[in-house]
Formats: C-alpha cells, sequence, structure tokens
C-alpha cells in the first residue's frame, strides 16, 4: 500500500504557510509564514504555484515523505478553508498537518512548537480548529514581538509594515521554521520541541 501512495504521489503530510494575500501585507508581521514558506522554497527548490484549494500549492517530497505545500489565498480569519478541503480530499489526519504562523505573544524572531491546543488568539488558527474539528495539528509559532505600548491596537501592530532590522530577525526565524517542519516530518514534533523551542 506505501508503494502504491507513492507512486501516486499521494501527499501523506500538509505544510500549511497562513499569511494575508496582497502586496499590502507582504511584509507585515501576520505574514511570517509566509516568509517560512519563501525560505521553504528556497531551500529544497519546491515549485508552490499550482491553484487549489483556494490556496497556492505544490507536492514535493521531504525528508522522505510526500507533501502537500499550501499557501492559503484566503485572508488569515479564513484559512481553514483552504487547509480543510485539502485534507479531506487526500485523508491527512490532523497530526500530519504542520501549520506555521505568526505569534505576537512572543519575543521577534523566537520560535515555539507546540503539538497542538487552544487558537491563543490567532484567527488564522481559530478557522483551522473550527474547520478541521479539532485542535490536535502541530504549530510553529514565529515570534513578532507584542506592540509597544498596551494601548496599541493588535490588529495595526500584525498588519504593520516591520522596519529592515525586524525583518532580519524574522528572516532567520522563518528559515527555522522551515527546518522545523521537515524535522517534524522526519523525527516527530518532540524532537522538533528540542531542538527549535527557544
Amino acid at each position: 500500500m506505501p508503494l502504491r501512495d507513492k507512486q501516486l504521489g499521494s501527499p501523506k503530510w500538509i505544510i500549511a504557510f497562513l499569511g494575508n494575500p496582497g502586496d499590502q501585507y507582504r511584509f507585515t508581521r501576520h505574514n511570517a509564514g509566509w516568509l517560512a514558506c519563501e525560505a521553504m522554497i528556497f531551500k529544497h527548490k519546491i515549485k508552490i504555484n499550482r491553484i487549489k484549494f483556494k490556496s497556492l500549492t505544490g507536492i514535493a517530497e521531504l525528508a522522505g515523505e510526500k507533501v502537500l505545500f499550501i499557501k492559503p489565498q484566503t485572508f488569515m480569519n479564513l484559512s481553514g478553508e483552504a487547509v480543510a478541503p485539502a485534507a479531506a480530499f487526500y485523508k491527512i489526519k490532523r497530526e500530519h498537518i504542520i501549520v506555521i504562523h505568526d505569534d505576537i505573544a512572543l519575543p521577534l524572531g523566537k520560535l515555539r512548537i507546540k503539538r497542538g491546543g487552544s487558537d491563543g488568539g490567532h484567527k488564522g488558527v481559530k478557522s483551522l480548529i473550527e474547520s478541521l474539528g479539532g485542535d490536535d495539528f502541530p504549530r510553529i509559532k514565529i515570534g513578532v514581538g507584542s506592540p509597544p505600548v498596551p494601548e496599541f491596537d493588535r490588529i495595526d501592530w500584525v498588519i504593520g509594515k516591520m522596519t529592515s532590522e525586524e525583518l532580519k530577525h524574522l528572516d532567520t526565524a522563518a528559515g527555522l521554521a522551515a527546518d522545523a517542519a521537515e524535522e517534524i516530518i522526519r523525527s516527530g514534533p518532540d524532537s522538533a520541541m528540542n531542538k527549535y523551542n527557544s
């Protein structure tokens, strides 16, 4: 059976990179997941350019497994509308859906890998939990830092443009997030947590 699946190119994993479409969001904190997508493309020469499941998608081998890479073209708070249909189509279980997203609760450039849990106030993750029917999917959180003062609007913060110095830190973290996703597939979430949680 596994040989037949490999011959058909049927993916057993999904890596979903969360963000907002549109040039105005390209260098915003909320698009940290898309920076990880760019790092994955650069490192592994993967093409993520086929339009399917309201996303840009691509299928390639990573850590010896067939993986569906998804860059949702929905807005962040509708991410589940992209990922859930893909998971259903390929019959991929939630434990094999890796989600990479920004987190304002983490300092800029820090990574935190979790097996699952609540949405933590992240609307993209909330959409995924609702659409997938559970919260037991691994996440790789990329720290984008919190607003400088409590009164600063959270939405304005996450869709705000970053400085060139902030982008350097985030680019480094995005590359590590891409590596962490590969480690989850190869050796499991615990191994990735031990290596990449900071």
